[in-house]
């Protein structure tokens, strides 16, 4: 089209001009057309507990997830709310996860049971550059019949998908059999020892006679990578949040020493290491939630088990370590360890849970299994 035909010849622009400001308007739209966020509005792409969820725990933090990096000043005690019966507010804890881009909500005290409650994020929560929720986003979920003890349990997100998942090495010896997923990032597939693994078609994962289920490294093909990067974040928020935890039930016990010990739900918090000499039972509630925050390693000597008693679950259990984490040769042991540095899994141990480590993980003819829901 020959756009100084339709201007007037005393009005016409010079065509060098012309030309410049047809440049920056076919620039202003491949921008566009590259940051698909240009003029849209931020959007909640998931929430837990999900909407109309039902026998919800307690003692639960909720969470919704945003579909980019938000403005974590705008997520507060006034933009995230949370009402019960007849609009009743409930108080808590608001918090932004920069991984993950999610508001959470801890509730001060544990929620009513077989109780309704409603959560809405208001539209003051806006992203960095100033884009709002055009529209207050709600959802609403039933608590169940029992009240839960201990505090809120430790969101994994996509970590829970795996029973292993290291930053450096995952290595076996021996007879070891794990069931469930096996992650490694961003290290490659040849830092996955021992497992003697066969690459699937297509390379995206790989299969073993010692593993029920899959094994991933971050050198596989598209999707593996950005999966196995989403679910190390999501095992260092993991991290972060247990460690963070606040206001612990019980600080020091036994010195560090627990062995022998019947431990009731709670947050514990440790300044040293925790050893495990003897047997030590984790008593409580199906819905009953464990964390353990220590600052230094835990070691559990061999033949040593860590029991559940009542109808404790080994998905409630949460281990926070600093250090390393042994278990002895021949020992049982429950609950998701989330590790800043080693696991170490002795010749004949048995982990009814799962191992995540921000290093590496060791394992000797060892039983690893994801914990029954």
């Amino acid at each position: 089209m020959n756009l100084t035909a339709t201007i007037p010849r005393q009005s016409r622009i010079p065509r060098q001009l012309l030309g410049l400001m047809a440049v920056l308007a076919l620039g202003g739209v491949l921008s566009a057309c590259q940051d698909p966020l240009v003029g849209q509005d931020p959007r909640v792409t998931s929430t837990s507990p999900t909407a109309d969820a039902t026998n919800v725990k307690t003692n639960r933090q909720l969470n919704a997830v945003f579909d980019r990096a938000m403005n974590s000043t705008t997520i507060n005690k006034a933009t995230f709310t949370l009402s019960g019966p007849a609009g009743a507010p409930v108080t808590g804890k608001v918090n932004y996860v920069a991984v993950g881009n999610a508001a959470t909500f801890t509730p001060d005290a544990a929620l009513a049971v077989n109780t309704a409650y409603s959560a809405t994020l208001a539209v003051g929560i806006q992203d960095p550059d100033g884009h709002a929720l055009a529209l207050p986003y709600s959802w609403s979920f039933t608590t169940g019949a029992v009240a839960a003890a201990g505090p809120e349990t430790v969101p994994l997100r996509t970590a829970g998908d795996y029973v292993i998942l290291a930053k450096s090495k995952v290595s076996t010896t021996g007879t070891t059999h794990v069931t469930g997923n096996i992650g490694l990032s961003p290290a490659a597939q040849t830092f996955l020892t021992g497992f003697s693994e066969t690459l699937a078609a297509g390379n995206a994962f790989a299969t073993s006679s010692l593993v029920t289920g899959k094994l991933f490294a971050a050198n596989m093909p598209i999707p593996t990578p950005g999966n196995l990067t989403t679910a190390i974040g999501d095992m260092q928020t993991a991290y972060t949040d247990a460690a963070g935890r606040a206001l612990p039930d019980f600080t020091e016990k036994g010195a560090g020493n627990i062995s022998g010990l019947t431990l009731a739900p709670g947050l514990y918090k440790w300044g040293t290491g925790v050893q495990i000499n003897t047997d030590v039972t984790l008593s409580g509630g199906a819905n009953d939630t464990w964390i353990f925050q220590i600052a230094k390693d835990l070691t559990v000597a061999n033949g040593v088990h860590v029991t559940l008693g009542g109808a404790a679950q080994a998905a409630n259990v949460f281990w926070q370590v600093a250090g390393q984490t042994t278990l002895g040769t021949t020992s049982s042991f429950k609950g998701d360890i989330l590790c800043q540095t080693q696991i170490v899994l002795q010749t004949g141990a048995t982990l009814s849970g799962r191992a995540l480590a921000q290093t590496a993980v060791t394992l000797d003819a060892a039983v690893v299994t994801l914990p029954p829901m």
